[in-house]
């Protein structure tokens, strides 16, 4: 059986033919998933200041032209022999209205177009996709570009730096995901670990040990011997296996660009403090790269 047996597709409200409907649709063609597309609708700022009257006809014109354009994909997808269902919903509170499909319908996977959102409106509001990502409880699945609508090479992108049990159980799944997925689509899996020196020498920046040659190699050697033990255990060959020097988002940015990745796999670990304004690793790669993102919770 698929891993992603019941996808959930959440529309652009532009109501075009996105990234993400072409790889929802893709996904659901090759594998025999059942496909639910939703388009949330609601009123805009200015149509809010309306009297009543006014704001109903609104809200029934949009609606009209939701499912017009919802009816016109469902003939569409079925055509192409698509189990698929479509749904227009009203709400003003996205995040509770997605949430709640993904429990009634029993989701495996959610799909979306990633939405942009500059840094200023990320310090002062939370955008639908990072809290999607915080949120979810199934893999989130945000499309920035579908060049190939079915993905042929997906990278897991690991932390192989730390012993602590919760960051080994995150690898655990995220390459689990990133395995699935990719037999899904019949794509090539890759492993990808950056690891930061400069983050290492704070460590030996406050003490008597200078940082050395000898302690960068050190560093690698352990990355590599762990990349090794995960790659034996779900048979990624040392060909798909990569180690980068430098930080995270970079790393993961030009390995995406330069090897040409559909899809990176990631994990998702809710972060407190200053980290609700700047984003986690995965929050703020999702605006570095041109391949889609995979999120997956521990």
């Amino acid at each position: 059986m698929n891993a992603f047996a019941r996808l959930l597709l959440i529309c652009d409200t532009d109501l075009h033919y996105s990234p993400a409907l072409a790889r929802a649709q893709a996904l659901a063609g090759a594998s025999g998933a059942s496909l639910h597309i939703v388009v949330l609708g609601s009123l805009q700022n200015g149509l809010a200041l309306l009297d009543y009257n006014t704001q109903q006809r609104a809200r029934e014109s949009i609606q009209a032209r939701q499912q017009a354009w919802l009816d016109d994909q469902l003939e569409r997808l079925r055509g192409h022999g698509i189990d698929a269902s479509v749904e227009a919903i009203w709400g003003e509170e996205p995040l509770e209205e997605i949430l709640r499909l993904v429990t009634t319908r029993q989701i495996d996977l959610l799909v979306k177009d990633t939405q942009y959102e500059p840094a200023l409106s990320r310090a002062l509001i939370r955008p639908l996709d990072w809290q999607l990502l915080r949120q979810c409880p199934v893999p989130v699945h945000l499309v920035s570009l579908a060049e190939h609508p079915l993905p042929r090479r997906v990278v897991a992108a690991i932390d192989l730096s730390h012993d602590e049990p919760g960051i080994k159980a995150l690898n655990d799944r995220i390459v689990e995901s990133a395995q699935k997925f990719a037999r899904q689509c019949d794509a090539e899996l890759h492993l990808l670990q950056a690891y930061d020196v400069s983050a290492s020498f704070l460590a030996y920046a406050a003490g008597p040990v200078a940082w050395t040659a000898e302690l960068d190699e050190q560093l690698s050697g352990r990355s590599r011997q762990r990349m090794d033990r995960i790659g034996a255990r779900f048979g990624v060959g040392r060909p798909c296996q990569h180690l980068a020097k430098g930080p995270a988002m970079r790393v993961i940015a030009e390995f995406a660009v330069q090897q040409r990745m559909d899809v990176v796999v990631m994990g998702t670990l809710y972060h407190a403090g200053l980290a609700k304004i700047i984003g986690s690793t995965t929050e703020q790669t999702l605006y570095r790269i041109n391949s889609s993102i995979l999120a997956v919770r521990p």
